[in-house]
């Protein structure tokens, strides 16, 4: 699809209803601080377009985890994500829902309920991202075991980022000393000489 795989969408689908959701609580927080109509209706359509964004994500995340080999660790930390969220999208779906029908009929203790509501949504998102989180960066999730050993093999390399420096070329070996013999084939000790104190040969 595109060159995108599941897990590779979900990726891409995740970024959108994070940012409009977390908008929509920024204003409805201004406009319950501010009373103003204009922040209270870019709060609303924000959180209308970040819940169907939501199911987006939630969808592709489904599709992802069949498609992702991972073990017992992995598992555990897929399902607490996994949780977070069908939470988070129930809370910002009912919001929605909600919205949708009283939006221009909400009492101030509705409006003041709503931000509740949409607040704690907001951490239940940012617990769902922490988890994803981890199932990238702690577990490497989604990648192929093929392009982590090749990354351990390029992370294994010298690698330098400090302007102007490039990276160091492997140091010529060291040719051997040629061996020198005193005649009758016996090593000459001048030709490699010992630290002070060591007991000089005898031939």
């Amino acid at each position: 699809m595109l060159g995108y795989d599941w897990p590779r969408l979900h990726a891409a689908l995740n970024d959108l209803p994070i940012a409009l959701l977390l908008a929509a609580v920024l204003f409805d927080l201004l406009a319950l601080a501010t009373r103003r109509q204009s922040f209270r209706q870019v709060s609303f359509w924000t959180l209308v377009v970040g819940a169907v964004g939501g199911v987006a994500a939630v969808l592709s995340g489904l599709q992802a985890e069949d498609r992702i080999s991972h073990g017992d660790a992995v598992h555990r930390v897929m399902e607490t994500h996994e949780l977070l969220g069908f939470v988070t999208l129930g809370v910002f779906g009912v919001l929605a829902l909600w919205r949708l029908v009283r939006e221009n009929r909400m009492s101030s203790l509705e409006r003041t309920l709503s931000v509740v509501l949409s607040t704690s949504g907001a951490a239940v998102l940012f617990a769902t991202g922490v988890y994803g989180g981890k199932l990238v960066f702690d577990h490497a999730a989604g990648i192929p075991t093929s392009v982590l050993q090749g990354e351990l093999r390029e992370r294994g390399r010298d690698h330098s980022h400090e302007a102007g420096q490039e990276h160091p070329a492997a140091p010529d070996p060291v040719p051997a000393s040629p061996s020198v013999t005193e005649p009758g084939g016996l090593p000459d000790t001048a030709a490699h000489p010992h630290s002070p104190g060591t007991p000089t040969h005898t031939h």
